[in-house]
């Protein structure tokens, strides 16, 4: 019985594992790589002539090709977050205007908004002056002058 050879149990098992992993490992690319393991089971069953490097080739070829198309078609697809700030809290403050709670010197100073403190990242400034929040790099904020007074700061 064919099934029962070691090199067509093992794609089996390997595509179990792999879609198994990603349970652990969510991202849908140890999925993708499962699907084409899975797939060379499946060809192997056909065709079961194929030498090692074959097989661990057509492996490759299909992993790539099915990681291909969940990026050019399933990823595409996805329902885009009507808050796509919600888990980056550096981000939610970009355009923002406050004052400098610390001066900025030599590029960094401090920010209060709200309860929390923030390193910011911009021209030397002093103490007080308003700022406008233009980006971000994680959890420092990059600013520029404002130009302006500013409204509500700390709310």
């Amino acid at each position: 019985m064919d099934w029962l050879r070691w090199d067509v149990v093992g794609w089996g098992a390997l595509a179990l594992l792999l879609m198994a992993a990603e349970t652990l490992a969510p991202g849908a690319f140890m999925l993708w790589m499962g699907f084409a393991a899975a797939a060379v089971f499946l060809i192997l069953l056909v065709a079961p002539g194929l030498s090692i490097l074959s097989q661990v080739a057509l492996f490759v070829v299909l992993s790539f090709v099915s990681i291909l198309v969940y990026r050019k078609w399933f990823r595409r697809r996805e329902r885009q977050s009507d808050h796509p700030t919600l888990n980056r809290r550096a981000a939610q403050h970009i355009g923002r205007v406050v004052p400098l709670e610390q001066p900025i010197v030599a590029g960094r100073g401090r920010v209060k908004i709200g309860d929390a403190f923030w390193v910011v990242e911009g021209p030397d400034l002093a103490v007080g002056t308003s700022v406008r929040i233009v980006g971000t790099d994680g959890v420092n904020l990059h600013v520029e002058p404002a130009g302006e007074p500013v409204h509500a700061a700390g709310a």
